[in-house]
């Protein structure tokens, strides 16, 4: 991509990448450059509650921004190589393929990576995801400040995923060789780290810390779980002592949610339940989740039937 160093090259590359409904060309390149210019404005910032009762903050992109990025995650990211280990946000990987290796073992040990994508920098998405050996600095810098806020990456980025498996590539690739080596199975589907087998705990646990240590990242210690096969062994929601099955109690509340959009309506379920959320955000994060039931029982008719009803839902928004 070299040859694209002369502004009018570098133009014609951006052009070329088709990132907005725009046919004028002097409004497309101004369009791209005003929105990297003041990209804290183009996000909606709210807060939902997690398992723990805590808040997680979501970055959702505005309409304009959130199309650019699935463009460049389309055109640019996605044929890009990500480790084998990495199992979340992979075309061909599924969340079986997460938890499959894991069932029937002795010892499931679970850990977190803290702040996972606010850890990560502008700069290291420059790095990785638009190096200088495939785009100019130019382009690179436009690209990543395009995926990020306030300089790092954020949840809620279609892109950021699929960004910081690239930039994990070499932690992975480091990490599952050397379990690979002592017997030890281990995936990563985004923050959640599992390792599986016969093993001792502290020893993994240290290996982890200083691999990722040089990333600039760091375990969270409040999120360490050591499953024996005699409990309940649970991996990103899935549980595989015997068999991979889903948490009943993780589809009951699919079913109430479906429910109540049903009986009241979109707007009207999100301000009784005090969600921020716009509706879009919430319905995709339902389709998310339908989805991952069906990732691991693709015969749910039940499920399927609630998959049509979230797309028409999106559709009429």
């Amino acid at each position: 991509m070299y040859k694209y160093t002369e502004k009018e090259n570098i133009e014609e590359f951006l052009l070329s990448l088709d990132l907005l409904n725009c046919k004028n060309p002097k409004k497309y390149i101004k369009t791209l450059y005003a929105l990297s210019n003041d990209i804290e404005n183009c996000y909606k910032v709210f807060k939902i509650k997690k398992r723990n009762g805590k808040k997680r903050t979501i970055h959702e992109p505005k309409p304009i921004l959130k199309h650019i990025q699935r463009k460049l995650l389309d055109n640019l990211l996605i044929e890009r190589k990500i480790s084998n280990y990495a199992t979340a946000y992979q075309r061909g990987i599924s969340l079986k393929n997460n938890v499959e290796v894991h069932t029937k073992k002795s010892v499931i040990l679970k850990l977190d990576i803290s702040n996972f994508f606010e850890s990560i920098s502008i700069i290291d998405v420059l790095d990785h995801a638009f190096p200088t050996v495939l785009f100019p600095l130019q382009i690179g810098m436009l690209f990543a400040t395009l995926c990020t806020y306030d300089d790092h990456l954020v949840q809620g980025a279609p892109t950021s995923p699929y960004i910081s498996n690239l930039i994990m590539f070499d932690f992975d690739e480091e990490l599952g060789e050397w379990c690979k080596n002592n017997d030890i199975d281990y995936t990563r589907y985004s923050d959640d780290m599992t390792f599986s087998g016969s093993f001792d705990v502290r020893t993994v646990i240290t290996k982890v810390k200083n691999l990722l240590k040089p990333l600039g990242l760091r375990l969270n210690y409040q999120k360490i779980h050591v499953i024996k096969h005699s409990q309940s062994q649970n991996v990103t929601g899935i549980t595989v002592n015997e068999k991979i099955q889903i948490a009943r109690k993780y589809r009951k509340k699919i079913r109430q949610s479906i429910y109540y959009i049903e009986k009241f309506g979109i707007e009207s379920h999100l301000k009784y339940t005090k969600d921020r959320m716009t509706a879009e955000y919430y319905l995709e994060s339902l389709r998310g989740k339908i989805n991952y039931v069906l990732s691991i029982d693709n015969r749910n008719e039940e499920f399927k039937k609630y998959k049509n009803k979230v797309k028409k839902w999106r559709n009429e928004l």
